[in-house]
């Protein structure tokens, strides 16, 4: 294979959950790069949105399923009926910015089923199809809170912290099968689930002024991330996850000494 074709997922099927903000980034990503995409996601709207974008950008045969990650039968069944998928990428999760002490169980039960849960209905459906073909990559969004945490952020950082660690676990369990399970960890990223950070001045610009490049990340630049770890540029890399968060995680806090 030529430096030049690592990065083409011509001939590939990708399956993305998740089709809205940074979702539709990645269809139309992936799509670009040559991949057939089959767009999941709860709201039919959002996953023909997304599907429809790739098309008009980009050439293929893209498809739109409306699908609810926790229904693990109609998941499953879905599954069996897209055929051969070289490429999963789970984007759905949810936060409840919440302390601790004020969490209800019902709140409790949304975060952890959609964003553990979910993920686990995902790569038991679409596992087995990649393990039984031997070839595959995995990707899901896990988040810098699965590194580094702040009041309200809890129950959603366990659930991204959980993620990180079941998706090592089954990177070990199919590897001898030659597919490859990893993740994706962004920092704090302009979408409509953010908009209520960034409409409050104070913390928006708390948020742009942690990472090393001092602002917020917008949705696309997470799709080379996706695009990298789909394709064969990456065929030595799994259970591992990148990082994408503008050096977020590498600052010891913002202030800058004087020296001198």
């Amino acid at each position: 294979m030529s430096y030049a074709d690592m990065f083409s997922l011509a001939g590939r099927h990708a399956v993305v959950i998740g089709a809205g903000g940074i979702g539709a980034e990645v269809v139309a990503g992936l799509a670009a790069h040559g991949a057939r995409v089959s767009s999941l996601d709860k709201s039919l709207p959002t996953a023909d949105s997304a599907t429809q974008r790739a098309a008009a950008e980009h050439e293929g045969e893209h498809a739109a399923y409306e699908i609810d990650i926790l229904d693990e039968a109609a998941l499953s069944e879905l599954a069996a009926q897209l055929g051969p998928v070289e490429v999963l990428v789970v984007t759905a999760a949810m936060n409840v910015r919440k302390q601790l002490l004020d969490y209800t169980a019902e709140e409790y039960d949304r975060v952890v089923d959609l964003n553990l849960r979910g993920t686990f209905h995902a790569l038991r459906a679409f596992g087995p199809g990649m393990a039984e073909q031997g070839r595959g990559s995995i990707i899901a969004f896990s988040s810098l809170r699965a590194l580094t945490v702040e009041p309200g952020q809890g129950v959603y950082a366990a659930t991204k912290a959980g993620v990180v660690q079941m998706l090592r676990t089954l990177a070990a369990e199919l590897g001898p099968n030659g597919v490859r399970v990893n993740a994706v960890a962004p920092g704090v990223v302009e979408t409509p689930l953010t908009q209520q950070i960034r409409s409050d001045e104070q913390w928006n610009h708390a948020y742009a002024s942690k990472s090393a490049l001092g602002r917020w990340a917008r949705p696309e630049e997470m799709v080379g991330a996706v695009v990298y770890l789909a394709s064969d540029a990456s065929t030595f890399v799994t259970g591992s996850q990148l990082v994408v968060d503008g050096g977020w995680t590498a600052i010891d806090g913002r202030f800058t000494p004087p020296f001198g």
